[in-house]
């Protein structure tokens, strides 16, 4: 007697599942990258930056589960991704910042796609799904911002590093306080 397989109905389409998967791909490579970086700000003594970047990296390892979960109950298989490539070194607090900022955009031009290839397919499940990612990287994008930015208004000179990594440890924050729903209505 042969065995039978059983395969789950599906209510995710097998592109959809694609293009899910390269973003948990692309997720997962984030995780890696912060912890590297993290790591790195460790070495060098910006204890409030490895703090920050350690934190993220378990977000985005966060952001990476969410996307299993959500194929996994549509009927699709979620992939882990091989991590390889990731950088250990850099040569600056700045350029760690500068890197996560281009990361981010990058980011966001993919769950973008996403979003707009699941609006062309009337694939509303996924699209009201992503609309949480949309969200979550405008906050991203503004925190890399802020960070980048600490760069040009303190300086590095002097102790400009050491307060920059204190600002960096006060940015979580940041990007809650300063978002569309704390705006001052008299602004």
């Amino acid at each position: 007697m042969k065995k039978q397989i059983l395969t789950p109905r599906r209510s995710i389409t097998t592109e959809i599942e694609t293009l899910l998967n390269q973003q948990i791909d692309m997720e997962g490579k984030s995780s890696a990258y912060y912890l590297s970086m993290a790591s790195w700000c460790d070495t060098q003594g910006y204890v409030n930056s490895a703090s920050f970047l350690y934190k993220h990296s378990e977000e985005e390892r966060q952001h990476m589960l969410k996307l299993f979960g959500y194929i996994n109950d549509a009927g699709g298989h979620a992939l882990q991704p091989e991590i390889i490539g990731i950088k250990h070194k850099f040569k600056t607090l700045k350029e760690v910042f500068e890197s996560i900022l281009d990361h981010e955009l990058e980011v966001t031009k993919s769950i973008n796609n996403i979003v707009d290839h699941c609006f062309k397919i009337k694939d509303f499940t996924t699209f009201q799904f992503l609309q949480w990612y949309v969200t979550e990287q405008r906050e991203e994008e503004t925190l890399a911002r802020r960070a980048v930015e600490l760069f040009d208004i303190i300086g590095e000179e002097g102790i400009g590093l050491w307060t920059i990594d204190q600002e960096i440890g006060k940015l979580d924050g940041f990007a809650a306080e300063s978002g569309p729903d704390n705006l001052d209505e008299n602004n």
